[in-house]
């Protein structure tokens, strides 16, 4: 097994199962030694199991590939730590890390409760945020000893990331904090050769199945847009050594469809030149709000 990714040594998390069994298997068609790592819990976080893991595991090996179970709890300081070490002792280093782990506890927001809350946050936000940190550490140990490595990360977003989610206030917070890290985090690690980038998929997956089963059905025949492995191309370019020059992006990414979804910007601006009274301001917002695009709907909410 041989192509863009060869020789390249992957971890990707959440990866027993949906886009992250997708990516592993991906990066190991192309020559990838892949870290496979879940801890094989059930939609809501709840349970484990090693069987996940090893089951994607075992599916590399038999296409001729090369990969390794990780069970690690992905949004723990140690299980984090662990993990990067697992990939440097298997394989002998590490190049890209695929953030792709997480679950759903989808809730209004006036009914959400705060373990609901927490638990979303940690295993999404903490959970990109610690696996980074383990790895930037081992980059920035190798290039101080002249090894610098072409290292990549790869962020995973999401649509109620990038506009909000009607039910998902703790989810889209949690993924919208994942693309303020991966700007910061494209910043700070340039220095060491890493890039940072960002995807905001859509798939038929275990988090999505519920919620928009009636969109996300397999065809019959043809093209199936909404197959998770449409979105793993992507993610192994990100990975490869051909995307060096792309960092601090974030990637919508679904079916056939690719695209770079611009994120803040600084808009239409008055300025007094002194301090505004409160009675001034009614007509400064009309005229800005006047200047400015119309705000993309939130996901659920009803178009008209």
């Amino acid at each position: 097994m041989s192509g863009i990714a060869d020789g390249r040594i992957v971890v990707v998390t959440g990866a027993g199962r949906g886009i992250g069994r997708a990516h592993a298997l991906a990066f190991a068609a192309e020559g990838a030694r892949v870290v496979v790592n879940d801890l094989g819990a059930g939609i809501d976080g709840s349970g484990g199991s090693a069987g996940p893991a090893q089951d994607v595991v075992d599916e590399i090996e038999a296409l001729g590939g090369k990969a390794v179970a990780n069970t690690d709890d992905i949004a723990s300081w140690d299980g984090a730590a662990a993990l990067v070490r697992t990939a440097v002792e298997t394989f002998g280093g590490l190049d890209v890390l695929v953030n792709n782990a997480g679950f759903l506890r989808d809730r209004m927001l006036v009914n959400l409760g705060e373990d609901e809350w927490d638990a979303v946050i940690r295993v999404h936000l903490k959970g990109h945020f610690a696996p980074t940190r383990h790895a930037a550490e081992y980059w920035r140990a190798e290039a101080k000893a002249g090894r610098t490595r072409v290292a990549r990360v790869i962020n995973t977003s999401s649509g109620a990331g990038l506009l909000g989610s009607v039910g998902q206030g703790n989810y889209a917070a949690a993924k919208s904090g994942i693309l303020g890290l991966t700007l910061v985090a494209a910043t700070e690690f340039a220095r060491y050769g890493v890039t940072v980038n960002a995807i905001a998929p859509a798939a038929r997956t275990r988090m999505t199945e519920v919620a928009f089963a009636d969109d996300m059905a397999a065809p019959d025949d043809g093209f199936d847009a909404m197959a998770p492995e449409n979105v793993s191309p992507l993610v192994v370019w990100l990975g490869s050594e051909e995307s060096s020059a792309v960092t601090g992006r974030v990637f919508e990414v679904d079916g056939g469809r690719v695209s770079i979804a611009q994120g803040w910007r600084h808009g239409a601006v008055r300025d007094k030149g002194s301090r505004w009274s409160p009675g001034e301001l009614g007509p400064v917002v009309a005229e800005l709000l006047a200047d400015a695009p119309v705000p993309e709907p939130v996901y659920g909410t009803a178009l008209t």
